[in-house]
């Protein structure tokens, strides 16, 4: 049950993050529990997708990854857009110097509150359904403000391998592929600006070869759609789903063999379809999780019938994937450390358990470690994306961590 800890720098035996000595920012920060992200790990990481990716696409960050307002802020002014996926991100998205119709906003069961807002904002509406079209037609024809909107489709194939399976058969998310003609001939007539499709048909996908097939696929697929349209398609957001590795059997993704696939697919399939089409793809976990640690300070330990456990001041209710809790099938350890220890050897197994009052907050199972004392800080890995918000912080009533950009 080891954990293979990720390349973060050390000095004097403990963890950097941003640069700073762990125990540092802990007292800067003034308490644990705590999200912290680094900054220049993000830039870098942008860096890598522009290296590897065609120059022609886009790269859009998926808010919903992670939302934190200083962090959409820094990636603001390194990225081509954003997407959102309710009115509150779409309020922090509004805030940075992205413009409007570079913001994006899907997600199945919009309110008709959340529609009005886009709207109004100019943003580009991915729409869901044939009810939100019509919704999204009443909110343009009250505001006087012609709506931009997109068609999300859900595919008529299926992506295998993905961590969450968001395309191909009954779904909530988009409008399946073979009524997308009908509704586009609902709207030609109508004074909405209909701009293109969206297809992202599952998220956390470890396999390049897969993920170079589903490209492939959701680019064909457009061309099909796009020859029964009334006017040039122009926007094309081709999705993500490129995942982290969080697991030891894991491997990470061929950057740039995705990268090859994606300069191929718009040299001989997309750019002679639509040549006026702004083409993108939309990741959140890719572009931070990997730039973020949860810490946690250990406030007991105690042996029993002879195992160590470790019980820290954080839990499940931060960081509730962690913990095996978020849809895993087979519970798995993210990679930890006790970040003020980098330079000690294991020494022992120990049991990593929050301070909830239920078995299924365990963050790390016979984990090996150093020799865990009382005060050390406890860290654990690729936690930049869907940690805190995915969590649910209001279970027993602790207070929420906070969360810094350094």
């Amino acid at each position: 049950m080891a954990s293979t800890v990720p390349p973060f720098d050390t000095r004097d035996g403990q963890l950097l993050v941003g640069g700073i000595q762990l125990s540092r920012l802990a007292e800067r920060v003034g308490s644990t529990p705590f999200f912290a992200y680094d900054r220049a790990r993000l830039s870098d990481r942008v860096a890598q997708l522009r290296a590897a990716l065609p120059r022609d696409l886009e790269l859009t960050y998926a808010m919903k990854a992670n939302p934190m307002p200083a962090l959409v802020q820094h990636l603001s002014g390194i990225v081509d857009g954003l997407d959102v996926a309710s009115g509150a991100e779409m309020r922090v998205a509004l805030d940075t110097p992205v413009p409007a119709d570079r913001i994006s906003f899907a997600g199945p069961g919009k309110s008709p509150a959340e529609i009005s807002q886009a709207v109004a904002a100019g943003v580009v509406i991915e729409v869901e359904s044939f009810t939100e079209a019509d919704r999204i037609l009443a909110a343009g024809q009250r505001l006087g403000v012609r709506p931009r909107v997109a068609i999300r489709v859900n595919p008529d194939f299926e992506v295998k391998g993905s961590g969450m399976r968001m395309g191909g058969g009954a779904q909530q998310f988009g409008i399946d592929a073979e009524l997308v003609p009908d509704l586009m001939r609902e709207l030609a007539d109508k004074d909405i600006d209909l701009l293109g499709f969206h297809i992202f048909a599952g998220s956390q996908n470890l396999h390049t070869e897969i993920l170079r097939s589903a490209q492939a696929k959701t680019a064909e697929l457009m061309v099909r759609l796009g020859e029964k349209a009334s006017q040039p398609m122009r926007y094309l957001n081709l999705g993500g789903g490129f995942g982290i590795p969080y697991y030891d059997r894991d491997s990470p993704l061929d950057l740039k063999a995705i990268g090859m696939n994606l300069k191929e697919l718009l040299a001989t399939v997309l750019r002679p379809a639509f040549p006026q089409a702004r083409v993108l793809v939309e990741l959140g976990r890719y572009i931070v999780g990997e730039c973020g640690v949860y810490v946690t300070r250990v406030v007991d330990r105690k042996e029993s019938r002879g195992r160590t456990f470790l019980v820290v001041d954080g839990g499940m209710h931060h960081q509730l994937a962690a913990s095996g809790n978020f849809g895993q099938v087979i519970r798995r350890n993210y990679p930890l450390s006790i970040g003020t220890r980098m330079d000690e050897e294991p020494t022992e197994t120990s049991q990593i358990v929050g301070c909830l009052c239920t078995p299924l907050d365990l963050l790390g199972d016979r984990t090996p470690l150093p020799q865990g004392q009382i005060g050390d800080l406890v860290v654990l890995y690729q936690s930049g994306a869907y940690g805190l918000t995915a969590s649910p912080t209001a279970f027993l009533s602790h207070d929420p961590p906070v969360e810094v950009l350094v």
